[in-house]
């Protein structure tokens, strides 16, 4: 793909890009697919997809308690608890707002680990990574915010789960559709980087694109589209209208130069993606 030669022109040390069919399929590539790159909060889709299969098993319920009071597991996923980005401490009542929150997955990572008996990481390694062949992707003990934030993967591995996503095999169909449909719709907050926005849609654990303005993916991708960017430089989306999913990551922090690049790089993509058929 033409389009992928982008990256090149990118102020960016190191860039991969993968971009998947939905027959699982590669449509192209561009650097080190390979290559570990932190992911920062493009980790928040990988622990939600947990905490899915484990409501998907009965080990949990999207409306069992969770965090502050009045608070549930499907609001933790949809950033609307009320917790603050970084610490435990609520700062609204759930469901009134959407309050983007590390500290929410944090709170989810503990919840799925006291429902299962099983270590967030193990889970998260034997529900997803393993059945996926996910080899190359790990939880940074290390990350102040791991289950949020402490994800490192390849472009080789986010391709697989990407593949996931357009046509699910370790989720159900109708359990991911509820996840990439608006949950609590109507609430207003900020999309980091973005500022923000009314309202401010959101999935359980993605990042819906809808009408969104500014947003980091493209004005082509479909409003069905959804997936997250990282702040170490990362994104991934899929367009189910498309039928296509693109993975990006670097290692260069999100700044103005991503919030301008991106969305270009996507409608080239997409663009390209529609002339092919």
């Amino acid at each position: 793909m033409d389009s992928l030669r982008m990256i090149e022109n990118w102020p960016v040390p190191t860039a991969a890009v993968a971009v998947v069919r939905r027959d699982g399929t590669l449509a192209g590539t561009r650097g080190p697919q390979r290559h570990p790159f932190r992911l920062a909060s493009v980790t928040k889709p990988l622990t939600a997809y947990a905490v899915l299969v484990a409501v998907q098993e009965g080990a949990l319920e999207l409306d069992d308690p969770a965090g502050p009071a009045g608070s549930t597991v499907r609001h933790l996923l949809a950033h609307s608890s009320g917790l603050a980005f970084d610490a435990p401490k609520a700062m609204a009542p759930p469901g009134e707002r959407r309050l983007y929150s590390n500290a929410g997955f944090e709170v989810l990572a503990r919840t799925l680990r006291e429902a299962t008996g099983i270590a967030f990481e193990e889970y998260l390694a034997e529900a997803v990574l393993s059945p996926l062949g996910m080899t190359d992707t790990w939880i940074d003990p290390a990350a102040a915010a791991g289950p949020g934030a402490g994800g490192v993967s390849t472009a080789a591995d986010l391709s697989r789960f990407a593949a996931e996503l357009l046509a699910p095999k370790v989720l159900d169909p109708s359990t991911l559709a509820e996840a990439t449909r608006t949950a609590f719709p109507g609430l207003n907050g900020v999309l980091p980087g973005f500022g923000h926005q009314r309202p401010n849609d959101w999935g359980l654990g993605f990042d819906l694109r809808d009408h969104k303005s500014p947003h980091w993916m493209g004005t082509a991708n479909s409003p069905e589209s959804f997936g997250h960017f990282g702040q170490s430089g990362t994104f991934l989306w899929v367009d189910p209208v498309a039928g296509a999913a693109c993975v990006a990551l670097t290692d260069r922090d999100f700044g103005p130069w991503a919030a301008e690049l991106w969305p270009r790089f996507s409608d080239a993509v997409l663009t390209e993606l529609d002339h092919r058929h």
